[in-house]
């Protein structure tokens, strides 16, 4: 990695966010210019802030592309994962643009000729294309290769070579120094050609906009060039490099150091031998499926805005938990439109994956948004998509399917009774996760506790959470107008036990209970029954407001999976990095001790402690400390 050497950090890596006020002297010249009607002359702080949105643009797209997994899996060079590590690393990858803003205003100052470019000139096109190949490729080559030597790699060029699954954000991804220089590489076309009397502005976006198009191809870890390219012209594989030659220098650094050109490879003899054979293999690849995934958590989209919170659509901000940013709001409309059509056209999706033990685990999407499951016109639609996806996992060969939050709600197929029965023959095994929420949530509870109050008390968790609790002579406030049903559940503990649940209709029951255990939202108002110095465990989705300011607040149950876990970039909603929702811990567990039992329907009260300590034994931890400390491993 990077050691402290000259011009290895970039002046501005403390400003963090604020270095972006590095573009306001462009935005106050042009506000300037306009007020005062000098629009014409400092026309090229338009262009500079235009060029460096474009330039972005190109990065963000190429960077969305890879992360849509539904589309490039089957093209993707490196299988692995892009990880949080990576992603923080890569955070300010686009310093280069800022660094390039403001080399190209002193351009203008010291070239003022440049502000007067007509916007055509086809010489300058071509003047710009030959001081390419002839002056910035064999530059490039001879500099990257001193860049590899012992002394420049380990103080400069090993912070770009971090990053063995590249991206276009990797593009950017160097040190000061390295950016100095490349902005140089860059500019000797375009400084050339306007010097002899031939630039245009056609040119300058022309040249810049490709060769940050082409930076990106190359790192973008998904192989788009067709071979069959190569097979009819031949001589094209020395013109253009292709994402399978360039992440071939990521993995084998002694090879393949052009910038765009493998000709100066060919000519230096250091062009990967293996080239244009993985290449080959890659692109006849696509049409197969690929690896099979050990264990899917099949999810569904929350919301509209949080719909936005996948890599492909702002990598860095999916690495984070979601929370709503003013960003978002303008998208807010496309995102809404987005679902219209997946409501219509789309099917289940993979969205996300991450390698653990060996075992590869994805994540698919059902492509519809929280709201539409209590649209009963839209209950057999999404059944029909969980359905589907079910059989589609059957087929290629995946052991473990766990369903998450509404995909397994009782009212719509009876918690995967519905799939499992209509299908008794499917080898993949279906799992809802809740014995594991169950055993997260019961293991947040303070050693001790004599009584809790449970809202939600007749639902699928509720029910199991009562009778575990009763059993352990802890009276149970059960929250239920139906008598009926509390009756049921009150039969099914031992009868030593049944005196500890106790069926109330009213909050005002709980007004000397601190731990309340929420499975069904509630109000500010009943909220406000609860004692000073509760604390409001949960299970229900979404969560309950936080208000209440002398009470504590529980989040969602959650388990944090194991230390060894690879190519994990992405945050399961509100969870933090590395934490995901307690039932798809549950199928992680089951997949990991290779159960043969479908989980599905109601919970098996007896296998809590089990399905705990297995969790336990493989490495997850609960989120809550209090619950390591009473359990320890």
């Amino acid at each position: 990695m990077v050691g402290p050497a000259v011009l290895s950090a970039w002046p501005w890596e403390n400003l963090g966010i604020f270095k972006y006020l590095l573009y306001g002297p462009f935005i106050g010249k042009l506000l300037y210019s306009r007020y005062h009607g000098e629009v014409q002359t400092d026309s090229w702080c338009l262009h500079i802030l235009m060029l460096c949105a474009l330039r972005g643009l190109i990065h963000q797209l190429w960077c969305s592309f890879s992360n849509m997994l539904f589309l490039t899996r089957n093209r993707r060079i490196q299988q692995d994962g892009v990880d949080f590590k990576q992603i923080d690393r890569e955070w300010d990858w686009d310093n280069f643009i800022i660094l390039q803003a403001l080399i190209s205003s002193m351009g203008f100052y010291i070239f003022p000729f440049l502000a007067d470019m007509p916007v055509w000139n086809t010489g300058g096109m071509i003047a710009a294309l030959i001081l390419h190949i002839g002056v910035s490729e064999p530059l490039y080559y001879w500099i990257h290769r001193q860049f590899h030597g012992s002394y420049l790699f380990s103080r400069y060029h090993s912070l770009h070579h971090a990053s063995r699954v590249t991206q276009s954000f990797t593009a950017g991804s160097a040190t000061f120094l390295e950016h100095l220089i490349l902005s140089a590489i860059v500019g000797i076309p375009i400084l050339g050609s306007s010097l002899m009397g031939l630039g245009s502005m056609s040119m300058v976006y022309g040249h810049v906009l490709i060769f940050d198009f082409l930076r990106c191809l190359g790192h973008c870890n998904v192989e788009v060039v067709p071979h069959a390219l190569f097979q009819t012209f031949p001589f094209l594989k020395y013109l253009i490099y292709t994402p399978t030659y360039h992440s071939l220098h990521h993995t084998e650094m002694e090879t393949n150091f052009c910038l765009f050109m493998p000709l100066f490879d060919a000519l230096g003899n250091t062009m990967n031998t293996k080239s244009w054979e993985l290449h080959k293999k890659i692109t006849s690849d696509t049409g197969k499926y690929g690896r099979v995934p050990d264990f899917v958590f099949l999810a569904h989209v929350v919301d509209v805005i949080s719909s936005l919170h996948v890599p492909f659509v702002y990598r860095s901000f999916g690495s984070l938990p979601f929370s709503t940013r003013i960003f978002l709001l303008p998208m807010w409309p496309f995102a809404f439109v987005i679902m219209l059509l997946m409501w219509a056209w789309s099917k289940t999706f993979l969205a996300t994956f991450y390698i653990l033990r060996g075992r590869l685990h994805q994540t698919w999407v059902v492509p519809r948004f929280g709201f539409q499951y209590f649209l009963p016109f839209a209950r057999e639609g999404i059944n029909n998509q969980i359905e589907q996806a079910i059989l589609r996992a059957d087929r290629i060969g995946v052991k473990v399917i766990s369903l998450a939050a509404l995909n397994k709600n009782e009212a719509l197929n009876g918690g995967g009774t519905l799939f499992v029965n209509k299908h008794p023959d499917l080898k993949v095994r279906v799992v809802h996760g809740n014995t594991l929420t169950a055993a997260v949530i019961l293991n947040e509870l303070p050693q001790g506790v004599k009584e809790v109050f449970l809202t939600g008390a007749t639902s699928k968790l509720g029910r199991a959470i009562a009778l575990y609790l009763c059993q352990r002579k802890v009276r149970v406030l059960m929250l239920t107008l139906s008598s009926e049903r509390f009756q049921k559940i009150q039969k099914e503990a031992p009868v030593e036990f049944q005196n500890y649940l106790v069926q109330v209709s009213k909050y005002q029951a709980a007004q000397n209970c601190k731990t309340w255990i929420v499975g069904k939202w509630i109000t500010p108002r009943e909220q406000t029954w609860a004692p000073t110095g509760a604390h409001f465990h949960q299970f229900v989705v979404p969560p309950i407001l936080h208000f209440r300011r002398d009470c504590t607040y529980g989040d969602l149950a959650a388990m944090r999976l194991p230390e060894d876990v690879q190519g994990l970039g992405n945050c399961e909603y509100t969870m933090e990095r590395g934490v995901v929702h307690a039932c798809h811990a549950g199928g992680v567990v089951h997949s990991l001790e290779g159960w043969t039992h479908h989980e599905v329907g109601a919970l098996d009260v007896d296998r809590i402690d089990v399905v705990w300590k297995a969790a336990l034994k493989h490495g997850l931890k609960p989120v809550n400390n209090a619950a390591t400390e009473q359990n320890p491993q």
